[in-house]
């Protein structure tokens, strides 16, 4: 398996970015381990300290997510996260942290092989013990309480590699096939894609939902929203109805349809500068 990217720098999926950045002190880290690497796409940290509320809004990846959270007035917890099918929106306040695990897509499968990952689209599940069977004793103090980042890496990694990988051909089959989904454009119909790759398209969509969580036909509509709400992100000017061709759109009108359903605002009105 070649050499995973580094973590990657773009908003995508991050509805008012700028809005989020001047209040939370967020990061994006790779694992320690080098055997984690292909499977995860990268940790992400968050701790905020704030005097007023606010609303986080994300359009979710085609990843699941484990998730280890200290919020105000709760008992610290962790949770597996599917894949999340709408907008996802998580009040901030008072002082808090997440330390999160966000998988390829196909890369939660040699986890946890126990059933197919579809299972938890759409769910988010606690305890861990659910989904992962036995957890190493003393997890949530490990990733939470230290300040130092690379401390919160080391107890991730070690929670991992306690956990998992299998090796699993067909998982690594599909996050190749996943993320040539999401960087190559022409990419915009299923059935061509499944033959280019000697498959039906019946065995593409049991591989996705067995090893990726969602259908192929899902991860292509919703790179092209993710484009979008960039594009919405940090250009002012944005031609729409450009865009629309160059995602693959057969007119504007659907691109409007698709991106209002998930934002929930049309991608005309949605300015956050």
């Amino acid at each position: 398996m070649a050499d995973a990217p580094a973590p990657r720098s773009d908003t995508k999926g991050i509805v008012d970015a700028a809005g989020l950045f001047t209040r939370v002190h967020f990061r994006r880290l790779a694992p320690g381990a080098a055997s984690l690497r292909p499977y995860v796409e990268h940790y992400w940290l968050i701790d905020w300290d704030l005097t007023e509320p606010y609303a986080s809004h994300i359009v979710p990846h085609p990843s699941v997510n484990v998730v280890f959270q200290t919020l105000p007035g709760q008992e610290p917890f962790a949770e597996v996260a599917g894949i999340g099918l709408g907008l996802f929106t998580q009040k901030l306040e008072g002082r808090g942290r997440v330390c999160g695990v966000k998988f390829r897509p196909g890369g939660f499968r040699p986890f946890a092989p126990s059933a197919p990952v579809s299972t938890w689209t759409g769910r988010r599940l606690l305890p861990l013990d659910e989904v992962f069977g036995a957890v190493p004793e003393g997890v949530l103090d490990a990733v939470l309480t230290p300040d130092e980042e690379q401390a919160r890496v080391a107890a991730l990694d070690a929670f991992l590699l306690a956990v998992g990988p299998t090796p699993d051909p067909q998982a690594d089959l599909a996050m190749a096939l996943a993320d040539r989904i999401r960087t190559d454009r022409g990419i915009r119909r299923v059935a061509p894609f499944a033959e280019a790759e000697g498959m039906s398209v019946r065995a593409l969509q049991r591989l996705f939902s067995a090893c990726v969580g969602v259908s192929p036909k899902w991860l292509v509509l919703r790179h092209r929203i993710h484009e979008a709400l960039e594009r919405a992100e940090n250009d002012t000017e944005v031609d729409w109805a450009d865009l629309a061709a160059t995602l693959g759109y057969a007119d504007q009108a659907h691109l409007i349809r698709d991106f209002t359903a998930t934002v929930g605002v049309p991608p005309t009105a949605y300015s956050p500068h």
